[in-house]
């Protein structure tokens, strides 16, 4: 499992749009010489320098323009902290001693964000630890009450970043942690959900836009999303569309004859059609071949004998490119209406899922 850092700020620098007011960022930090040099940079790309200005008797001020609200660097003499910067008037305030703890006010933004800090990096440091623990423990016996753990640690972090999300629906603070938190759960679907909360201006923004193409790109495919539609070629030719499935239970299954692994599930697969293909239930095969007898050998002699499809171009299948299909073998399951109601079913976990939602008498 991996480590997650909650600040790795991977958002593309965004392009400096004109406005009728820019930032003004006046400090005051006790104990800096003279002729310091204090800066706002990207965080993202350390070259581009937004304004940069000189200490005279402790005070400087930093003037220019950014297109929206966002996360950028506070250099001071080469030492950094993160500043929420807005079009603006901006005070900062502290101590060359503690520059860590320096003061902002003026900006609503890294208001919001110094709340976020504090709500979330010390969940992150908890779910690192967690991860920590999983990884060094020997004892695979125990491993899974780690898990329930980890699991724990990641939905308290959703419940907060559905608690923060609603009460600042408004605020560029939002879009932000919405995108970077994105690594810490795999459920598109939710961040969907919280996505669809902001106002259209925080939707319309460029981190709003950013998110909602995250969004739409990480929701195919997703649990609880709609099944994309697609026809392709049955073996005699016949054009075969997922929609005339509609209203059944349907297992979308990508493999290829040559896929070893999709050979060996395979049993498990026709064990499950046996069962259940008289209680609405079916299965669509998509093979990932290239030669078609290769194709026909392969679902005669494992028994295959639920609906077959193919367009022969292997990776390129255009169905596996659609569903964006990385490895075989690989399933959705779609449930009467149209919804992907699971994924990735092998072994047991296939028949186990089709007796929680068919019955299994």
């Amino acid at each position: 499992m991996k480590k997650f850092f909650l600040l790795l700020f991977i958002l593309p620098v965004l392009a400096f749009a004109q406005t009728n007011r820019g930032f003004s960022v006046t400090g005051t930090i006790a104990g800096l010489p003279d002729s310091t040099e204090v800066k706002l940079i990207s965080t993202t790309q350390e070259s581009t320098v937004l304004a940069t200005g000189l200490t005279k008797g402790s005070i400087f001020t930093l003037k220019g323009q950014i297109s929206e609200p966002g996360l950028y660097w506070l250099d001071v003499g080469g030492e950094k902290v993160h500043i929420y910067l807005e079009n603006v008037p901006m005070m900062v305030k502290g101590t060359k001693a503690d520059l860590k703890n320096l003061s902002v006010a003026g900006s609503a933004s890294h208001k919001d964000f110094i709340q976020f800090r504090d709500i979330f990096n010390p969940l992150v440091a908890e779910l690192n630890a967690a991860v920590g623990d999983i990884n060094r423990e020997p004892d695979e016996s125990k491993k899974p009450e780690l898990i329930k753990k980890y699991e724990a640690t990641t939905e308290k972090i959703k419940q907060q970043v559905e608690s923060f999300v609603s009460t600042r629906k408004s605020s560029y603070v939002s879009p932000f942690l919405l995108y970077i938190s994105a690594q810490l759960y795999d459920d598109p679907m939710f961040l969907d959900r919280q996505y669809l909360q902001l106002t259209e201006e925080i939707r319309n923004s460029n981190i709003g836009k950013l998110l909602g193409e995250y969004i739409a790109y990480n929701k195919v495919g997703a649990i609880g999303s709609d099944a994309l539609e697609f026809t392709q070629a049955d073996p005699a030719g016949n054009m075969v569309a997922l929609s005339s499935f509609r209203g059944k239970y349907v297992l979308i299954d990508f493999w290829a004859s040559w896929c070893k692994p999709c050979r060996v599930e395979n049993p498990h697969v026709v064990k499950a059609f046996q069962k259940f293909n008289n209680k609405n239930f079916t299965i669509l095969g998509v093979s990932l071949d290239q030669e078609k007898e290769a194709w026909l050998k392969a679902i005669d002699k494992d028994g295959l004998t639920w609906t077959q499809v193919s367009d022969l171009k292997g990776w390129s299948n255009e169905t596996a490119q659609l569903y964006r299909v990385q490895g075989i073998p690989q399933n959705f399951l779609i449930d009467p209406n149209g919804k992907i109601v699971a994924k990735n079913l092998r072994g047991a976990d296939l028949e186990a899922k089709l007796c929680e939602l068919l019955g299994c008498n």
